[in-house]
């Protein structure tokens, strides 16, 4: 087992270089996310047809929950590992993953089955019509009903692989998947291929995400004996102080994509009493605004098993030293995204649809989203904290105050008092709101383990 060189990078690497070895291929894996999200946006929006182009915006508050899932398996059980591997408990680290992987497996496939039995209610909660109705089951056939597992699975083990330093690996598996997206989207999408439309967008997303699977299953088999990482089924089993440790994280951590997921069923509502037209400016706008959000998800994801591990092993200073470091070169890079956003919104949202209408929606869409990236990067990297730290309750009280006590009403505010552009900067309000809190939480967390040791 190369425990000394797992030890090395959290331990005595310079704070710059492994921030950046962590969060760099986190980063970059999460922008090919993006991409390929984008990808099904552009090549389904080159039919030019708004309906298929809105039952793929419809159809991703779903897509959203699966996040639910990967953060109650995956961020849970990464948590747990990481600060078991600061304390030197391999034991518990083996446990920690074969749990999540286990639990992550029978979730996604309950989760399609239960959407293929409640898919016309689902439909309907959606926001789906006559119009979008078929286009949008089609499109949930391949994503969800059949990709649910392998969707989640993916994300889960790339979380328990970045865990114990490995972040190359988790990027080199999550992007397999991606990029092979990418590739096929075309193919299944266009009329020259197969011509299946948002259907087609769907079913390269379910091979893609096959492939990623495959990726770490082979990559665990390789690695035996030199990894912590463990899916046997003999280290799975329900030890309390486990399950308890996993779900102390993982289930806030849950909560909150499952609001986030809310927020988004809600905004598309709302957007969809406006026509396809909206919907598709709407999903093409958030797409857009997703690649600066995931930049700033993926840094802080990328430095949780930095701060996990040396919370675990009690090095406070290098704890604090690794948050400063990112936020410093985090924040002015999500200050100068805004306005680049700001300035050229008619443009990004022309590269994917050359429609008048859709241009003048989506442009004043994705400049009211762009407002909130620089505080949402300091939200972020707070709730990130929270959850490395195992304070799952404070990341819980995080997710409530950003979706149920400011963003949501504030959807229902602006939409009533600037009809459906409102809607765009609720969002913005809330992270202003979130970032202050998150400073002063901060605060408070490094001064009390400077005094005690201990929270």
């Amino acid at each position: 087992m190369e425990v000394n060189q797992k030890s090395v990078l959290f331990e005595e690497t310079p704070i710059p270089k492994a921030v950046m070895t962590l969060a760099i291929p986190t980063v970059l894996s999460s922008l090919v996310m993006v991409l390929y999200n984008l990808a099904d946006t552009y090549f389904v929006g080159m039919l030019n047809d708004p309906i298929q182009n809105a039952a793929v915006t419809l159809a991703s508050p779903v897509l959203l929950a699966f996040n639910a899932v990967n953060n109650l398996f995956g961020v849970g059980s990464s948590s747990m590992m990481s600060r078991a591997l600061g304390r030197k408990d391999y034991d518990t680290v083996r446990r920690s993953s074969a749990f999540g992987f286990y639990c992550s497996l029978f979730c996604g496939i309950f989760f399609s089955v239960l959407c293929a039995t409640f898919l016309g209610p689902l439909l309907k909660l959606l926001g789906a019509d006559a119009n979008t109705w078929d286009a949008t089951a089609a499109y949930m056939h391949w994503t969800v009903l059949c990709g649910a597992a392998p969707a989640i699975l993916n994300v889960v083990m790339a979380y328990m692989v970045r865990s114990e330093g490995a972040a190359l690996h988790a990027s080199i598996g999550t992007m397999s998947g991606c990029v092979l997206n990418m590739i096929l989207d075309p193919i299944f999408i266009l009329p020259w291929g197969l011509n299946m439309g948002a259907a087609g967008a769907g079913c390269a997303t379910f091979l893609s995400n096959c492939v990623a699977c495959c990726y770490f299953l082979i990559l665990l088999k390789v690695k035996k004996g030199r990894t912590f990482v463990c899916i046997s089924p003999k280290k799975f089993g329900f030890q309390k102080a486990i399950v308890l440790g996993i779900c102390a994280v993982g289930i806030p951590a849950s909560i909150q994509n499952l609001l986030n997921v809310t927020g988004m069923t809600i905004l598309n509502n709302f957007t969809a009493e406006f026509g396809a037209d909206a919907v598709a400016a709407m999903g093409i706008a958030y797409k857009i605004y997703m690649i600066p959000l995931q930049i700033a998800l993926g840094s802080s994801q990328g430095i949780m098993p930095l701060i996990s591990y040396n919370y675990g092993s009690g090095n406070i200073r290098r704890m604090k030293e690794s948050l400063a470091f990112t936020l410093k070169l985090m924040v002015p890079a999500m200050v100068l995204v805004t306005l680049v956003y700001y300035v050229g919104a008619g443009t990004l949202i022309g590269a994917f649809m050359k429609s008048d209408t859709i241009i003048a929606y989506g442009s004043r869409f994705l400049r009211g989203f762009c407002l909130g990236l620089t505080f949402m990067m300091v939200d972020f990297l707070a709730v990130g904290v929270f959850q490395a730290i195992g304070l799952g309750k404070a990341a819980l009280v995080f997710a409530v105050l950003r979706k149920i006590v400011l963003e949501i009403p504030a959807l229902f505010i602006l939409n009533v008092l600037f009809p459906l552009y409102g809607l765009a900067y609720a969002q913005a309000a809330a992270e202003f709101v979130l970032a202050m809190a998150a400073v002063v939480m901060l605060r408070w967390i490094f001064a009390k383990l400077a005094r005690t040791g201990k929270l």
